[in-house]
């Protein structure tokens, strides 16, 4: 009896089928990781009143009286600071705007900032209630020098974010790679350790290190006049941590994956989150204040914490100390379970 045979391409289809249908973690990431992130940002971003922009009114006569004004307002949150705080606190992005009591009011703000904008009606709407409808009583002093700017602000996180793509991106997809090609099976007849080499795949990710920091800042500096007002050295050294700590975490990522698919699924499953959370391109403040410590915890809000204030003038190691052992402990857990669990095949 005559078997039909079926066309090439459908049998070759069918065969790819059957192969992706058997493979649990890419079924996972295609069809149940996006209905996961779906839920979690659903949440975040569930009908609600919009984000309070933070602001910060200086201490002194009349400070209670106009922060309880504006903390009748649903569009901010108010913290009463004395003034050097509230200017790091500005430098920093904690808030988006300092105000400073008085006749007028002075708003000291940076106007290019969409949340500094909006927090400036309603610091204007809080002035009117308390004073009938009188004019020109909220006056703007317009931030403008560096170190105390949006951008100044932004660029440290894009380094923070840069450092995380790179390190688990380079590390996690090389390891992959190798071990699809059969690279890794032929390394385990050599005469090394396996933490000699998952060691030499993060010190050889640090070797581009110093390019790509310095490009960007050289960058910041050149475009937008963006300073490093604080210890060049102490920038370097928590870069070369946070490159360690993330480069860390690709190992971790790489040690068990056997596809790409699969690898690719779990490094966006690590950045992701801190992509949302860790304060990049506005302040992680912004979250509520019960997830704070959590987000505190994530290792790229202390890298982006203490980069900004490096840059924004720190010179002791003991100002970035909270953040770097934060980056120190990810790192080792990391190392230490990769080492732990890496297969060669």
């Amino acid at each position: 009896m005559r078997t039909e045979t079926r066309p090439p391409l459908v049998e070759l289809t069918i065969v790819r089928v059957k192969e992706f249908l058997r493979e649990p973690e890419a079924l996972f990431w295609v069809f149940a990781f996006p209905l996961l992130l779906a839920l979690a940002l659903g949440f975040a971003f569930r009908d609600r009143a919009p984000d309070r922009v933070p602001i910060a009114v200086v201490a002194g006569e009349s400070a209670e009286t106009l922060a309880r004004a504006l903390a009748g307002s649903p569009g901010v949150s108010v913290r009463i600071l004395e003034s050097d705080r509230a200017e790091q606190e500005l430098r920093a992005g904690k808030v988006s705007m300092v105000v400073r009591p008085g006749n007028p009011v002075v708003c000291r703000m940076d106007p290019t900032r969409p949340d500094a904008r909006q927090g400036r009606l309603e610091v204007d709407a809080a002035v009117r209630r308390l004073n009938g409808q009188a004019r020109d009583l909220v006056a703007i002093d317009a931030v403008h020098e560096p170190g105390r700017r949006y951008i100044d602000f932004l660029i440290p996180g894009l380094l923070g974010l840069n450092l995380m793509g790179t390190g688990i991106w380079g590390v996690g997809f090389s390891i992959v790679n190798a071990r699809l090609k059969k690279l890794l099976k032929l390394l385990v007849a050599s005469p090394m350790r396996k933490s000699d080499f998952l060691l030499s795949q993060i010190l050889g990710r640090l070797v581009f290190l110093v390019f790509e920091a310095s490009a960007l800042l050289l960058f910041g500096w050149l475009v937008f006049r963006v300073p490093v007002l604080g210890s060049p050295l102490l920038l370097a050294g928590t870069a070369l941590v946070g490159a360690m700590t993330f480069s860390g975490l690709g190992l971790l990522v790489a040690s068990r994956a056997q596809t790409m698919e699969t690898a690719t699924g779990w490094m966006n499953a690590v950045m992701l989150p801190m992509w949302l959370l860790s304060g990049t391109f506005f302040s992680s403040e912004r979250f509520p204040v019960p997830t704070q410590p959590f987000l505190r915890l994530l290792p790229l809000t202390a890298l982006n914490d203490a980069l900004r204030r490096i840059m924004g003038g720190a010179t002791s190691l003991s100002a970035v100390a909270a953040e770097l052992a934060v980056l120190v402990a990810w790192g080792a857990v990391s190392f230490v379970a990769a080492l732990k669990i890496f297969r060669w095949q």
